[in-house]
């Protein structure tokens, strides 16, 4: 079975990833697979929608966790996978099975046999099947790409939608400013149905969450009556200074302390508090302060500022060195590495050395700007695999260089060769692998 449906998967990889932009709108052929289907995304349950830009797969996990932990049976649909299909997909806590997800892919790929339909569609399908067929008491599903035109947002009735960071990305689809971006992930928000939006900015800024004349939530939001709950106003969330292992959440009048995720990183105290606050604004799931508190501690999301104490990727380099892992690969994400650089650098300092690589669509200036000035080095790689796709190492040097003379920039033909090549005399030394989820994929797949 895992030969036959490998080469299924293989098949659905080859088709176009997105619908051309002036195709997304209409989306007939897509429609017109889930009527065949007999629309399958009006019959599974109650749904939290969420987009964004950085931030949506852990704000996911984080709600994910406490559901559960409140006894709740919850499906979830995220993007992209790391390593198997079957991520993308969990049925009440699990990774979707082989067998059931090839007994839909074959069931999809009948009724879509004479349509035009992207790997999106195929797999956003195959999740709304999924779903339908299994009970549970809440689906928590992630847009893959914006929000308006995005294939998921023909969901009509949530019971809330969520809006993570905006960030550049996908450019080329949702708009090259911060207000395009945030129009289109805007326009998951539905008619009276409440919307939180997370911080635009870091909470320690003592600026509102976001720039109303920048990011139009207000705006659309009034235009379709939907209640906004947005971080910095009416959320909010704050380190503790006393006490650096819990942090402060505020929803309204009410105040409660928690204990700082297993997360790492600021920034995911802010994909917490945002998923705290969806917990409040939606009354028709009661849940625990309790459970809230259980969940945010045990909460998993692979790839996202990642130690790797027990990888073997470890072997190659020195014993008392630290090896993290992260998929960040746009502005934002170069900004949440800076301060969480800032952060290590504040309790236990040791020298950053970077392994990069990323896709050559992405803004590799606005990423690298943000992280050159804490690095002790930089070592730039192709993406393993994908040496077409990748950014060109010899360009992100010479950029890399332009910005930071004096740093130390390297260029290694793997991943392998970058560790090597730090040597013994990194022992007390911190090394970032990240760049791309690409990346993160083949470092996890390794075993």
């Amino acid at each position: 079975m895992q030969d036959s449906l490998s080469a299924k998967l293989a098949h659905i990889y080859a088709l176009r990833l997105h619908a051309p932009r002036s195709s997304l709108a209409d989306r007939s052929d897509y429609r017109t697979l889930l009527t065949r289907l007999g629309n399958p995304q009006h019959q599974i349950p109650p749904v939290i929608h969420v987009a964004g830009t950085n931030g949506k797969g852990s704000t996911v996990a984080f709600l994910r966790a406490m559901y559960e932990a409140a006894g709740y049976k919850v499906h979830t649909y995220t993007s992209p996978h790391l390593v198997r299909f079957n991520e993308r997909i969990t049925i009440s806590g699990q990774d979707i099975s082989d067998a059931l997800l090839e007994t839909l892919l074959d069931e999809v790929m009948t009724r879509a046999c004479d349509l035009q339909i992207t790997f999106f569609e195929i797999a956003t399908t195959l999740a709304f099947l999924a779903f339908s067929r299994n009970t549970a008491d809440l689906c928590l599903i992630e847009t893959g790409m914006g929000g308006r035109l995005d294939c998921t947002n023909i969901i009509e009735r949530p019971l809330a939608t969520l809006i993570t960071r905006i960030s550049y990305d996908h450019c080329q689809y949702l708009g090259s400013t911060l207000s395009e971006i945030a129009g289109e992930k805007a326009g998951i928000m539905k008619p009276g149905r409440p919307c939180i939006i997370g911080y635009q900015h870091g909470f320690q800024d003592a600026t509102p969450s976001h720039d109303s004349e920048t990011l139009p939530f207000e705006s659309i939001a009034g235009q379709i009556d939907t209640p906004l709950h947005r971080a910095g106003q009416e959320w909010s969330v704050s380190q503790t200074e006393s006490n650096p292992s819990h942090f402060q959440f505020r929803y309204g009048s009410l105040q409660k302390t928690y204990r700082v995720p297993q997360l790492v990183g600021a920034h995911q105290l802010e994909n917490a508090g945002a998923a705290l606050a969806c917990t409040h604004v939606i009354d028709s799931f009661s849940i625990h302060d309790e459970s809230r508190a259980e969940g945010l501690t045990r909460v998993n999301w692979a790839g996202r500022l990642q130690r790797l104490d027990h990888h073997p990727l470890r072997t190659l380099i020195p014993a008392n060195a630290e090896l993290w892992l992260d998929g960040g690969h746009n502005d934002s994400a170069g900004e949440v590495l800076a301060r969480q650089a800032q952060l290590w650098h504040a309790h236990d300092p040791r020298p950053l050395h970077l392994i990069m690589a990323m896709k050559q669509d992405k803004k590799a200036d606005q990423f690298l700007g943000h992280l050159l000035p804490h690095l002790a080095s930089l070592s730039l790689l192709a993406l393993p695999g994908l040496p077409d796709q990748s950014h060109d190492p010899e360009a992100l040097t010479a950029l890399a260089l332009a910005r930071r003379s004096d740093l130390p920039v390297t260029r290694h033909a793997t991943l392998e060769d970058a560790l090597r090549a730090l040597g013994p005399d990194n022992g007390d030394s911190r090394i970032l692998i990240t760049g791309s989820l690409f990346l993160v994929a083949h470092v996890l797949a390794i075993s």
